[in-house]
């Protein structure tokens, strides 16, 4: 793009577009949704809206107002779980201070959520994820291990009280994190969704320019996704994401099968992994702790090297 009032798109993969539309003022613009990963419909939506918002936090912007999306089938009775996801998505982004002012729905056989998300964020104050230096602390805010946990619901392997938790991480705003993270000037940022941990963290690096060490027994981890993976309970969406990560990936002689799968695991509205001058690290994680954010956690360091390349020990 050449428009000088593009300023974020596509070509860093960020989490969001951005659009300058004053000398103080520029829009941010991201979507997203996906089928249920939860039996509860209210969970869903709360699930489903938490994520689509969480791509404007990423940024460091605020939500201004949501659009809902939807593919649902016509049949009455999931009509009413419809209405139970809507309004487990308005009330989250109620939390967040977004009003939802319509949006657009197709019937469909396989039940779909989510939202197109407009926030504002000052030119100035942009954190994208083209910042991160050699130095810099990896900080991450949610634990993961959510796309084990969802695969194993389906699979029956765990039931719902065993996704009590994990369901109140996946609906948590990252507003408590985006604030921390802005008033502390971090150089860049991503929220942790569908690429996992590694994959993220790839797309990060790449856009600036750097590598990262990341270890492993620093990452916060749900209760019982290792035992999980050890079952076998890993969804698709995890074994290529590990596929990926293995090209930009050197292991360490002590990271073992499960920890490479759990690294690469598919989250669904996962925390912010942030990168801080290591100077302010200790500020940032009092200001995620003040925020109340699930986990507040060093997992790794940015480092000179080959663009996007990562090593785990």
């Amino acid at each position: 793009m050449d428009d000088p009032r593009v300023l974020v798109d596509a070509a860093t993969g960020d989490d969001a577009a951005v659009f300058q539309i004053a000398d103080d003022r520029a829009l941010v613009a991201t979507v997203d949704f996906f089928t249920p990963i939860v039996d509860d419909p209210y969970d869903f939506g709360t699930i489903a809206a938490a994520n689509s918002l969480s791509d404007v936090y990423a940024m460091g912007a605020k939500p201004l107002f949501a659009l809902n999306l939807v593919a649902w089938p016509r049949d009455p009775a999931m009509l009413e779980l419809l209405g139970k996801t809507m309004e487990g998505g308005a009330e989250v982004a109620r939390r967040a201070g977004a009003l939802v002012l319509g949006g657009h729905s197709i019937d469909d056989p396989e039940p779909k959520y989510g939202m197109l998300v407009v926030g504002e964020v000052h030119p100035e104050k942009i954190v994208d994820n083209a910042g991160a230096r050699p130095g810099d602390r990896l900080v991450l805010t949610k634990p993961i291990g959510t796309g084990i946990l969802s695969t194993a619901l389906k699979r029956d392997a765990i039931g719902e009280a065993d996704m009590k938790y994990p369901v109140k991480v996946m609906s948590t705003l990252n507003a408590g994190a985006a604030n921390a993270m802005t008033a502390t000037g971090a150089h860049a940022a991503t929220d942790v969704t569908g690429y996992g941990l590694l994959g993220h963290l790839h797309n990060m690096l790449a856009a600036s320019g750097v590598a990262a060490r990341v270890t492993t027994e620093s990452v916060p981890v749900l209760d019982g996704v290792r035992e999980l993976i050890e079952q076998g309970v890993v969804p698709g969406g995890t074994k290529r994401n590990l596929a990926a990560n293995t090209e930009y990936t050197t292991w360490g002689a002590e990271v073992s099968e499960v920890d490479q799968l759990l690294l690469a695991d598919a989250q669904t509205s996962g925390g912010l992994l942030i990168a801080v001058d290591a100077a302010q690290t200790d500020e940032l994680l009092a200001a995620l702790q003040r925020e109340e954010t699930p986990v507040a956690v060093v997992i790794g360091e940015v480092v000179a090297g080959e663009a996007g390349r990562i090593e785990v020990v």
